[in-house]
């Protein structure tokens, strides 16, 4: 290898459905354990889902109820297109069904959605507003997030599902107002990158505005950076320590 260059990590590919499968609910499992670990959880708010590679119209998500901090693969439950259970012995949140389910009829590319009532992204949302692109992270999400503009309580319709994947659009982020943050990747891994840099993100504007008015980073940089941090692989790839933090620290999330 030429001396100055990365060779990075790709997303690995499959021989078989069965393996895919395994191998996002790995994943997905490990997201909620960092969420626990990263204080996202809130009662029983909050779910990610991943949709599984044979089924397109279902997908996996945690058991309505369940901590974060205790999820394992095999407790993770597979729903269909018309919020019925088809494996697993735990019911699904409600809310966890009908905005899921409609980001991702919305979105065909989309493979995972995050979602939970973090502190600074909630906070975040009550003032209605898009991020600006006050750091190098936040960049990430320069033109590519949205706000879904209301609320109407407990997202419990799947109208209202409708509209929050209407507004997302082709965007990786949308801030929703008085609600938290809702984010999607075409991997797992980088549905919940973007959630916690996002979370993050927030936290860093509401800690800059407190302190002082924040310096904006010009357009053309804001647009160039995005391209650098912003991208799938970028999303994916920065999952990768995470994974390996908590695999290491919590193994038995893999059962």
């Amino acid at each position: 290898m030429a001396r100055g260059t990365m060779r990075i990590t790709m997303p690995p590919t499959f021989e078989t459905v069965e393996e895919e499968r395994r191998y996002r609910k790995e994943r997905l499992a490990a997201a909620f354990r960092l969420f626990s670990l990263f204080g996202f959880d809130e009662g029983v708010a909050g779910h990610i889902t991943a949709r599984d590679p044979e089924k397109p119209d279902h997908f996996w998500v945690n058991p309505f109820g369940m901590h974060f901090s205790q999820i394992r693969v095999s407790d993770l439950i597979l729903v269909n297109h018309l919020g019925e259970v088809v494996e697993g012995d735990r019911p699904v949140n409600g809310a966890a069904f009908a905005i899921h389910s409609e980001v991702h009829k919305a979105r065909p590319d989309v493979i995972a959605a995050a979602h939970a009532h973090s502190v600074y992204g909630k906070t975040w949302s009550a003032l209605g507003r898009l991020l600006d692109p006050i750091t190098q992270d936040a960049c990430a999400f320069y033109q590519d997030h949205s706000l879904f503009d209301d609320y109407t309580g407990v997202v419990l319709d799947t109208e209202e599902g409708r509209r929050i994947g209407q507004t997302l659009g082709n965007h990786k982020a949308v801030i929703l107002r008085n609600h938290g943050l809702l984010t999607v990747g075409h991997t797992v891994e980088e549905a919940a990158w973007w959630f916690i840099t996002m979370e993050r993100s927030c936290q860093a504007q509401l800690m800059a505005e407190a302190a002082g008015k924040p310096i904006l980073i010009e357009p053309e940089n804001a647009a160039l950076t995005q391209t650098q941090v912003g991208s799938h692989l970028a999303g994916w790839f920065s999952f990768q320590p995470l994974w390996d933090k908590i695999v290491r620290l919590q193994p038995d999330l893999l059962e």
